[in-house]
């Protein structure tokens, strides 16, 4: 069974990972907050009570800073000699003050279940299909359907 230790030896499998809650981002337009003071950005003037609506799609997919922002990419998470690199532009889970309180456990989480379910099984399409990245985008953003084979290892 792997454990939580294992991720550090792990860079690649970590770098899917990222790179799946990269593309994936289900709550693209994240949490409304509300400006407690007036504020000035850049040129711009928030007064207070305005009503802010952060999108991490923008940041998760910014041609400025991903080197392929709309392609499936590994390699975004892992330098020269294929170690895990943190991305300050990886904020799935929000950033700041309002960051989600549970990120510690899902990212442990979802190490866990990822490698379970790979040492289990070998997952690949059928013959013949290739997964989309198209999705579906309301209240959140999820993958359009599409058939999976789940082979046991």
């Amino acid at each position: 069974m792997p454990s939580t230790t294992d991720r550090e030896n792990m860079p690649f499998t970590d770098a899917v990972i990222h790179e799946i809650q990269r593309m994936a981002n289900i709550v693209p337009l994240n949490v409304v907050h509300m400006a407690n003071r007036n504020t000035t950005l850049d040129k711009y003037s928030i007064p207070k009570g305005t009503m802010i609506m952060p999108t991490l799609h923008s940041v998760l997919h910014d041609e400025s800073i991903w080197e392929t922002p709309h392609l499936f990419n590994p390699q975004h998470f892992l330098d020269q000699d294929g170690k895990f690199r943190k991305r300050d532009a990886f904020i799935p889970f929000s950033a700041g003050k309002r960051v989600c309180l549970g990120e510690q456990l899902a990212r442990m989480e979802l190490f866990l279940f990822f490698t379970s379910l790979l040492q289990r099984f070998s997952l690949s399409a059928p013959a013949g299909e290739k997964p989309s990245l198209e999705f579906k985008l309301g209240g959140t953003r999820c993958p359009k359907p599409y058939p999976l084979c789940a082979a046991p290892r």
